[in-house]
């Protein structure tokens, strides 16, 4: 592990990878999702779901859009919430963001199995270790959420996952499921090391392939994903 003193109060540890470019890769992407200063997300339509008031106070000094929690794992039990998201999901969609850890990634997969796939956009933040300011201790983790993570990383993570109008979003030629599968990313005897390769060139946490899938095709044209998939074992 290696820290950085970063603003007051938050120290933030970042992981150091077994092999050395992947300490290289994991910088980069960290430095480039903090470059952004300043800049607030633009107004977003889509109503964005995260996991309770902390995250939702945070996210309001990045964006004036409609923010609903899930108030952790309340929403399991809550069946007229989940009535009101899947109904806003279906009208005007929704914007999951939730932590980075095993119950957000649970919290993610449990709201877009009720509110429908058609309408959902998953913005992720990056798995960074450390300790929320108002908490004693960290999580069970030791990772940074939402209500941690510095707001110009969430208006950059919201612009990077395109939180944007259709019209400002174009279409490209899409990464498939055999793509993956043809460039040793699922199906292959070292797969999960390349997966995590891609997720740090990219500077996301762990998550399935699918999920990973996903999110490629958010960040990257195709030339861009078919460059990165050569570089791995260069």
């Amino acid at each position: 592990m290696k820290r950085f003193r970063v603003k007051r109060g938050m120290t933030l540890v970042i992981r150091l990878f077994d092999f050395p470019w992947k300490l290289e890769i994991r910088k980069e992407a960290i430095h480039h999702m903090t470059k952004v200063t300043g800049v607030l997300a633009k107004i977003i339509k889509q109503t964005i779901i995260v996991e309770g008031k902390y995250d939702k106070i945070k996210l309001k000094s990045v964006t004036d859009a409609n923010i609903i929690t899930t108030d952790g794992f309340g929403i399991y039990n809550n069946e007229q919430k989940r009535a009101l998201i899947k109904s806003i999901a279906e009208k005007t969609g929704i914007i999951i963001l939730t932590d980075s850890d095993s119950a957000g990634r649970r919290i993610r997969n449990f709201v877009k199995s009720f509110a429908g796939g058609e309408n959902i956009l998953n913005v992720h933040i990056p798995g960074v270790f450390g300790k929320e300011k108002r908490k004693s201790a960290p999580s069970k983790e030791n990772i940074i959420g939402v209500e941690g993570t510095d707001k110009n990383l969430l208006a950059e993570a919201l612009k990077r996952f395109g939180a944007c109008e259709p019209a400002e979003c174009p279409q490209a030629k899409k990464i498939t499921k055999a793509d993956f599968y043809e460039d040793g990313f699922s199906g292959k005897e070292d797969s999960a090391k390349k997966r995590e390769y891609l997720r740090g060139r990219l500077g996301l946490p762990y998550m399935p392939a699918n999920s990973l899938l996903e999110c490629a095709n958010i960040l990257l044209d195709y030339d861009e994903y078919k460059k990165i998939a050569a570089e791995y074992g260069c």
